[in-house]
């Protein structure tokens, strides 16, 4: 198969990356690419489901992750996995050798191995340049999920309708499931029994770097966990942060002890990033030097600075984030720098996941999350036109038009995009510039 002919298959087939910004996968075929890397490290705390569906789904995964390498041309493809992950890495042994290209590399338990930049490094040695992509150093990275959507694509002919999420927290049953794209968050965690708690507030992907969300809202392609803690709780509380008291508890309390620098794992590598010299010049409101501004623009947001470091419980994160926004706004493009060479402590700063878990008070909430076939029937989805990097979708369909699952209700835009499809049988409801609903035909 060709690069230009598997490209086709998943833009056709809606297939993004299945978590974070949800980058079209068909953008990173290419034959830069020498190294391929799948990542499971899954760093987030409580978030379950890359390495059950790799253990449940080993085979078919490994089949597509080699067919990637073979199409983009690569020379060898690693998948990236914590150690502690013995089900998913016996589950690979059993069929590894039958893909020669692939290997494992074991990762240590800490935060954030699933940040491309450092997931990178850790597999291959190579350093990302600061602001770079990944393929600029010959390497290209997919998450579990997404090449499990390739294997779909490709052997089943089945376009990305559902989205495999874990349901944790204060609820009665902790699961992982697939549900169908554009089902509410409410629907969702009826599936784990519902919630046990008076006041839930949900918590949308991972605790590091998910965001607060309503039990209205329908999953997309990029929901990952559905997190559903008190409302009084430490990090619902710190996630409701306000920027201007931010910034004056930063004035009054912030001691430039530096561990958020000392402990951040982009500065680690060499990117010009100093949590600590933001703090400075934005609680003094000194801009005397633009470094300490322009270089919030290598930020991960990984929030390990903010959630884990600061021992003054201070938000460096959720600040230079409003200045990085802010900076975009108005054209400001990152400068253009190298990595400075690696700290030799990086070593002995990595932050363990055990600890970071206590330290965010989520401990409790690291049950077992079970695998679960639900068959979930829901009576009506919300499925968004934009759910993925790039132009959204152009829809294709009418209010009261019947689809069945799988049926193309929006086209692939031009420029970067991809299609989507029906994720249940039923009419359409109503037709938005930002969505599309539909209902069952019941």
């Amino acid at each position: 198969m060709e690069i230009k002919e598997l490209s086709s298959i998943l833009r056709e087939s809606g297939v993004v990356g299945a978590g974070g910004a949800g980058f079209p996968t068909y953008g990173k075929l290419s034959e830069k690419a020498e190294t391929i890397i799948m990542n499971c490290a899954e760093c987030e705390p409580l978030l379950k489901l890359h390495r059950q569906l790799l253990a449940e789904n080993a085979r078919d995964i490994l089949q597509a992750f080699s067919l990637i390498a073979s199409v983009v041309g690569a020379k060898e493809a690693i998948i990236g996995i914590k150690g502690e992950y013995t089900a998913a890495i016996e589950a690979l042994k059993v069929h590894l050798d039958e893909f020669p290209i692939v290997r494992i590399h074991e990762l240590p338990g800490a935060y954030p191995m699933g940040d491309e930049v450092v997931l990178i490094y850790e597999a291959t040695g190579k350093v990302v340049r600061p602001g770079g992509l990944p393929i600029e150093c010959g390497v290209a990275v997919f998450n579990v999920e997404t090449v499990y959507n390739v294997y779909n694509a490709v052997w089943n002919n089945k376009p990305v309708t559902e989205k495999l999420v874990t349901v944790v927290g204060e609820v009665e049953n902790p699961v992982t499931t697939f549900v169908p794209i554009g089902t509410s968050i409410r629907e969702v965690v009826k599936l784990a029994g519902g919630v046990t708690t008076n006041e839930p507030v949900y918590l949308l992907g991972g605790p590091m770097m998910g965001s607060l969300g309503s039990e209205y809202q329908p999953v997309t392609k990029t929901t990952n966990a559905v997190i559903v803690l008190p409302k009084n709780h430490p990090l619902i509380l710190k996630k409701n942060g306000n920027f201007s008291v931010s910034v004056k508890r930063a004035a009054s309390s912030c001691c430039q002890c530096q561990s958020c620098t000392d402990l951040c794992p982009r500065h680690a590598l060499g990117h010009p990033i100093e949590p600590h010299m933001f703090m400075r010049s934005a609680a003094n409101r000194d801009y005397s030097k633009l470094e300490p501004y322009l270089n919030t623009m290598f930020c991960s947001s990984c929030g390990l600075c903010e959630l884990f470091s600061c021992p003054q419980g201070l938000s460096p994160r959720s600040m230079m984030a409003e200045y990085k926004a802010g900076l975009r706004k108005e054209g400001v493009k990152a400068p253009v720098v190298s990595a400075a060479p690696i700290k030799e402590s990086r070593e002995y700063r990595k932050a363990p996941e055990e600890r970071l878990m206590a330290r965010l008070g989520l401990s409790r909430y690291d049950v077992q999350a079970p695998l679960s076939d639900n068959n979930l029937k829901v009576k009506e989805v919300k499925i968004m036109l934009s759910q993925h990097i790039g132009a959204p979708a152009v829809c294709t369909v009418e209010k009261g038009q019947q689809v069945n699952v799988g049926d193309v209700i929006a086209k692939a835009n031009d420029g970067l995009s991809v299609a989507i499809h029906a994720s249940i049988a039923g009419v359409i409801k109503e037709v938005t510039e930002k969505y599309i609903l539909i209902t069952t035909r019941s």
